[in-house]
């Protein structure tokens, strides 16, 4: 279950929130890890920091997944860093509650660029890596999905919620295409979890209110989440693929 020597976690929008939990705990399982953030460059330099007091290798890497070149280059340096098995495709955006009529298209533009197509940017970038048809060992990619690419998000979300389910549609896809090429590619579907996303889309205090509508009557953590996806990239979920695991705390 230890990764190799050289193993690389390739994780994005690791500077915060899950990411932060990932990268964390992926160092502490043994992977180098090449984080990407957007903006808050203190909050990666901090993951960083904390990574190597453990005595991990890591670096941070500014870049937009909806960005082609920022994402080549992410992978360039994860390429500097050792050898890419495993990418978590965690960067992504949501935005104030809003009903579908009063959407904008530049808002779903860049709802769609950033949780869709970066997530096939990186992945296809991981794949040209990992595949054994590209001369590479094989690795895993796990998407991050939502439940609510199965509630819907009626009322505030609905492009939030298509987004993930177009990520649903992708792990399944993708699983099948490269299962044969030695990469398992699966999701971890969170629910109501207690992250600044939630401030992103002006709700700082979301996580909260939701919590008691859970059947488990709480929000989640971070580390709750990170937790399946190690899973996900280990060893143990050898026979895994195309799976999408949910993590809602019964949502």
């Amino acid at each position: 279950m230890t990764p190799s020597s050289d193993a690389v976690a390739v994780v994005t929008g690791g500077g915060r929130g899950i990411g932060r939990a990932v990268s964390l705990l992926a160092a502490r399982r043994g992977y180098r890890v090449c984080l990407s953030y957007v903006s808050d460059a203190g909050a990666a330099k901090a993951v960083v920091a904390a990574i190597e007091a453990e005595g991990g290798r890591a670096v941070a890497v500014r870049g937009d997944v909806a960005d082609e070149g920022d994402v080549v280059a992410l992978f360039e340096a994860a390429d500097r860093l050792g050898t890419v098995t495993a990418l978590v495709n965690n960067a992504g955006v949501v935005d104030v509650a809003a009903r579908v009529d009063a959407m904008g298209a530049a808002r779903l533009h860049r709802m769609f660029s950033t949780n869709v197509v970066g997530s096939l940017l990186c992945a296809r970038e991981a794949v040209r890596r990992m595949s054994t048809t590209h001369g590479g060992r094989g690795g895993a990619i796990v998407n991050l999905s939502s439940v609510a690419a199965k509630l819907g998000g009626a009322g505030q979300y609905v492009d939030y919620a298509a987004s993930k389910g177009a990520i649903d549609s992708f792990t399944v896809g993708l699983a099948r295409e490269v299962a044969d090429e030695g990469i398992r590619v699966n999701a971890v579907a969170p629910g109501v979890i207690d992250t600044e996303i939630h401030a992103s889309g002006g709700q700082p205090g979301r996580a909260a209110a939701m919590g008691p509508f859970v059947p488990m009557k709480r929000a989640g953590t971070a580390e709750e989440i990170a937790g399946p996806i190690l899973w996900l990239l280990s060893d143990e979920a050898a026979y895994t693929t195309g799976a999408i695991l949910d993590v809602s705390g019964g949502r």
